[in-house]
């Protein structure tokens, strides 16, 4: 099916906040939450919004960056908000944002920012078309085109890629 004879979602359609309290199985010795625990927690959040934008499940495809900015502690609440930036033919690009709030304090920091790619799959497991995105504000506009040149650079680099040999 092609996606331009579809009817379009909003950024806003697609929209997803998890929220969890950081506990002592998410922490390393220092008492810091490892980054793989916020790693996963992106990747949910942001699969659940490519999700809700595709009306399909979605695999993974890509991490495109993920920074760490802050650390996050035992205790904090982690606060993950994702939503669809841009669509390709079958692929949804998601950014991520990460907060942790000391509970306490009522402290909120910035703690990471990540872009994820998942592909939308049918009901063989195979890439199928997914709805294209309707942008609302100026905002939305200059994410979606952010997201367009991330996506060259992705393409670009996947295809200067060496084949690595077992």
């Amino acid at each position: 099916m092609d996606n331009r004879t579809m009817e379009g979602r909003t950024v806003r359609q697609s929209r997803v906040t998890l929220t969890q309290i950081m506990g002592l199985t998410d922490a390393n010795v220092l008492r810091n939450v490892h980054g793989g625990v916020i790693m996963k927690l992106c990747d949910e959040a942001g699969g659940t919004a490519a999700m809700r934008h595709a009306r399909q499940p979605v695999v993974t495809v890509a991490v495109d960056s993920m920074g760490f900015h802050s650390p996050v502690h035992i205790g904090n609440l982690l606060t993950v908000q994702a939503e669809v930036t841009w669509v390709g033919h079958t692929s949804l690009e998601t950014r991520i944002i990460v907060t942790a709030e000391n509970l306490m304090t009522g402290q909120v920091t910035h703690t990471n920012t990540a872009y994820y790619v998942y592909v939308a799959l049918d009901e063989t497991g195979s890439p199928t078309a997914v709805p294209p995105i309707i942008c609302e504000t100026d905002e939305e506009r200059a994410l979606f085109d952010e997201a367009a040149i991330r996506q060259e650079q992705r393409l670009s680099r996947r295809r200067h890629e060496r084949p690595i040999n077992l």
